[in-house]
């Protein structure tokens, strides 16, 4: 981001001394003042955002902001497409409102004075916000909106979002398209072409990345704790690592979970996999189950019962490799995070 700043700063610099005849220094200054004034139309667009999210009952985690973008975290989707569709065009709206007003102040100012120049600056950083996050493709607002739209018509939120992904990847080769005929033509900079191929870039990927959560999303359906999660084999504490292991071997459940019990028999710890694993086999007949296990007290559970919305917005708020599933006060089994995430992404190839 201090790259892109830095860059930024230095063209609207060369631009700023050739219209107003100013010394170097001062050509700079006033391109610093665009970026941070490309900052803050960045910040009062997300503000748009969160705003209207919480007008409608939307928790807001946090603001992100970058350069050319920014996001608005919230703490879940919007329930309709109503909702989502006002959201979306908050942002733009507050920008274009914005845009007008400096727009407004650009023509009321003296031509060639460092005030008409400023207003200029917030005029332009705010219509570009407006104008670039309009375009119908996600990552960007109109490509929210467009989900929106389609999810409205066709009742089908996962549809909307793979639609609005698609058109984000029309829009980011146009982009791309566009950035290099213009630089061609001698129309832009060439100092500003890698600038804007990387933004190209960044609304593939962001493209792609909505297509996958649509993918993703739809299979949330399939996620059913009963099920997916790996049993439990119960081992008492102090018992040998090779012992436990040759136990469950025999018992028919290779891939059960290693529970380690208490003296009377309570759930106190869960063998981490990856730690046993690593153990030497010649040392295992001499090493306990505790040495390799974690407390239950440190690990992230899961009612059994809850659905795969609820199981994903958990392990989103707490990331891990494995997961303890309970009925009451009862372990009945492990999730571990790469069964899930097979189950998500059948196609995907999982690495170790």
């Amino acid at each position: 981001m201090l790259l892109l700043a830095v860059l930024v700063a230095v063209l609207y610099a060369e631009f700023a001394r050739r219209q107003l005849d100013l010394s170097q220094i001062s050509g700079y200054l006033i391109g610093f003042g665009f970026v941070v004034s490309l900052l803050g139309s960045v910040l009062l667009h997300e503000l748009g955002h969160a705003l209207t999210a919480r007008r409608y009952g939307i928790g807001v985690r946090g603001i992100t902001l970058e350069l050319l973008g920014g996001y608005t975290e919230m703490d879940r989707d919007a329930p309709t497409p109503r909702i989502d569709l006002l959201v979306s065009l908050a942002g733009p709206a507050v920008s274009a409102v914005l845009g007008v007003l400096a727009v407004a102040a650009t023509l009321a100012l003296p031509q060639g004075t460092v005030a008409h120049q400023l207003a200029f600056q917030l005029a332009l950083s705010n219509v570009i916000v407006a104008l670039f996050n309009i375009l119908p493709g996600l990552p960007l607002d109109g490509g929210r909106a467009l989900r929106a739209a389609v999810w409205g018509l066709t009742s089908d939120r996962h549809r909307g979002t793979e639609v609005a992904g698609w058109a984000g990847r029309v829009v980011a080769v146009g982009t791309a398209g566009l950035v290099l005929l213009l630089t061609l033509a001698d129309f832009l900079a060439p100092l500003a072409l890698p600038l804007m191929l990387l933004v190209a870039l960044t609304l593939w990927r962001g493209a792609g990345q909505s297509i996958r959560s649509a993918r993703v999303s739809r299979r949330f359906p399939l996620i059913d704790l009963s099920r997916l999660a790996r049993p439990v084999w119960p081992v008492a504490t102090g018992t040998p690592l090779s012992e436990a292991q040759r136990r469950r071997a025999e018992g028919g459940q290779p891939a059960a979970a290693l529970l380690v019990t208490d003296s009377t028999g309570r759930p106190v710890a869960l063998v981490d996999p990856a730690a046993a694993a690593a153990v030497p086999a010649e040392r295992r007949p001499w090493l306990a189950v505790d040495a390799v296990a974690r407390s239950l007290g440190t690990l992230p559970t899961l009612p059994v019962g809850l659905d795969g919305e609820r199981v994903i917005e958990a392990v989103q708020t707490h990331p891990g490799a494995q997961y303890v599933v309970t009925a009451g006060e009862d372990v009945v089994g492990v999730l571990h995070i790469a069964d899930l995430a097979q189950l998500l992404e059948p196609n995907r190839k999982m690495t170790s």
